[in-house]
Formats: C-alpha cells, structure tokens, sequence
C-alpha cells in the first residue's frame, strides 16, 4: 500500500495525463527507485513513499531518470555544504533571514491544477552583513518544505517571481561565476521540481549581466521560460492571477508579513527534519565507477571566470 497524500481530481488528472502516473503501478515503481536506492554504497537517501513519489513525478516516471535525478540532488548537496550543511534551526542568523521574507512560497497555486509560486526578493537583506551563500542557505528550508507539502508544486511545477526592488551593486557583486553556476545546478540538476517560469520584475542596472550568464549554463527549456518585465506589473499579471499576490503587489493574498509569520511557524515546526536530513547524501570515496569532483560539477568556462559589474 503506498503511503502518499490522496491528490484533488484536478491533480490526479494532471498527473495522468501530464507525467503518467498510474496508481495500479505507483507501488512497484516505488519499490524499484527504493531497492535500488538500497544498493548504492555510495548514496544514503530519504526512501519514504511521499520523497520518492516526487522524484517519479518530476521524471515522468522513468525510474532510471529517477534513479540518475536522485543521485544528483544528493551530490550536488553534498558538493555546496557552504549551503546544505549545518541549517541549524538554533542559528539566529538563519531566522533573522526567514523573518525578512526574502523568499516565499505564496498561499495559493496558479490554479487548482496549476504550478505553485514562489516569491523571491534578494533586496531585501543587508549585503554588508550577510552574503548571499548565507540567504540562500536559510530560504533553501522554506523551499524543502513547500516541495515536501505542496502537491501542486510536485505534479504542476512551480513559477518563480524575482523581484529586484532595492538590489544595489553590492547585492550584485556577491554573485560571482562559480556561484551562479552552482545555483544553476542547484535549480536544474539538483532539483526533481519542473520549473515553469521565472518572471523578473523591478529589474535594476547590472542585473543583464548575471542574467547573460546565467543564461550561459542553463538548457534551452529553461531559457525559453525566462521572461523579464522589468516595472510593467500588468506583464507579470498575464501570467501570474493579480489576485494570488500580495498586497503589496496589488494582489489578494494577504500582507507580505502575515505570509512571513506563516512560514517562520512552518519552518520550527520542521526542526527535526532538518536535523535528520544530515545523515544524507554522497561519498564519493564509495561510488561505483568514476567519483563526481567538484570540478566534474561546477567547471566554467574561463572566459566567464572573471565577472565585471559597471
């Protein structure tokens, strides 16, 4: 019997048509990702039916592309422990961060079948106190949260809204190449989550230069579902339902402070997950064949070595 959340029709549809998910052979798929899980001396992974179910469904249910996406997502963990390791919940500088509500996941998805949305404003943080390693190692709790309660992020995907209000050069030159590639990695190959647009909004000068790099390490797909709307809200409408935002974006969902309050709750009730979730990831000292060196992962260019912002 598999021990995952029940999905709305319009969900369960989804996922039917969309990534072929079949309840008669869920269970045998479950059990092949976890036996072979169970093998690989290298990998020491979640293996509950609710984690392993998200990995299918972002792989269409190919197990062997589930399989290489799960070895993934703990390698490259592994790979950045700057960012996944030590996200200690008594660290009052991860709180401060969540209280800042640089990133958030909104209370309502697109649509009931639609992809989740994410809110992220890196402006909103003291680039003389806080690096940007630090900001995303604190907002990754939020985000692994949502992915582990949100069905509509696991069957939809997720849409993520950039806002750039307050970004100065300083915010901007914390993002050096290496960084960005390892968020790009993070994003795209570390991640069982579709990801079905990224909206920029509020833009600020120097933000096209990390953006061309950006676009420089990332696949087609995703380049394709990048678009930038600079100061024009009612661009961003067209894709996102004015309603489900905030406020303070002219939506319905809410003062941004209330969502705040929300996911600060949410991410201390999850105090003993993250503390488990040290147990897992890679040795690579263990793995069949070949070991994955940081270089293997994050090697760039050299002509985009060196990052100029005027």
């Amino acid at each position: 019997m598999v021990n995952i959340r029940e999905l709305s029709p319009a969900l369960a549809k989804k996922a039917r048509d969309e990534l072929s998910e079949n309840p008669k052979t869920m269970e045998n798929d479950i059990d092949m990702l976890r036996s072979w899980i169970e093998k690989q001396p290298h990998l020491k992974s979640r293996t509950d039916d609710q984690f392993l179910v998200m990995f299918l469904r972002g792989c269409k249910y190919s197990v062997e592309r589930a399989k290489q996406k799960i070895d993934m997502f703990y390698t490259v963990r592994t790979a950045i422990p700057e960012i996944f390791k030590g996200r200690s919940l008594n660290d009052p500088k991860q709180l401060e961060i969540i209280k800042s509500g640089i990133l958030l996941h909104l209370p309502k998805p697109v649509a009931e079948d639609g992809p989740g949305i994410c809110l992220i404003r890196p402006g909103f943080y003291d680039p003389n106190k806080y690096h940007m390693r630090d900001i995303i190692k604190a907002t990754s709790l939020i985000n692994e949260i949502a992915i582990n309660e949100s069905d509509n992020i696991t069957v939809a995907g997720q849409i993520i809204i950039l806002d750039l209000t307050n970004v100065s050069k300083s915010h901007l030159m914390q993002f050096d190449v290496m960084f960005i590639k390892k968020l790009t990695m993070i994003m795209q190959d570390g991640s069982p989550l579709r990801q079905k647009g990224t909206h920029y909004i509020n833009t600020t000068h120097g933000f096209e230069t990390l953006l061309n790099i950006f676009l420089s390490f990332v696949n087609e797909k995703t380049k394709k579902r990048i678009l930038v709307h600079g100061k024009d809200m009612e661009s961003l409408y067209k894709h996102v339902p004015k309603k489900l935002l905030p406020s303070e974006y002219g939506g319905e969902a809410g003062p941004i402070q209330d969502i705040i309050d929300y996911w600060e709750n949410k991410v201390m009730s999850y105090r003993d997950y993250f503390l488990e979730e040290e147990e897992y990831g890679v040795n690579e000292k263990l793995r069949p064949g070949k070991p994955r060196n940081a270089e293997d992962l994050f090697g760039v260019d050299g002509t985009f070595r060196k990052l100029n912002i005027d």
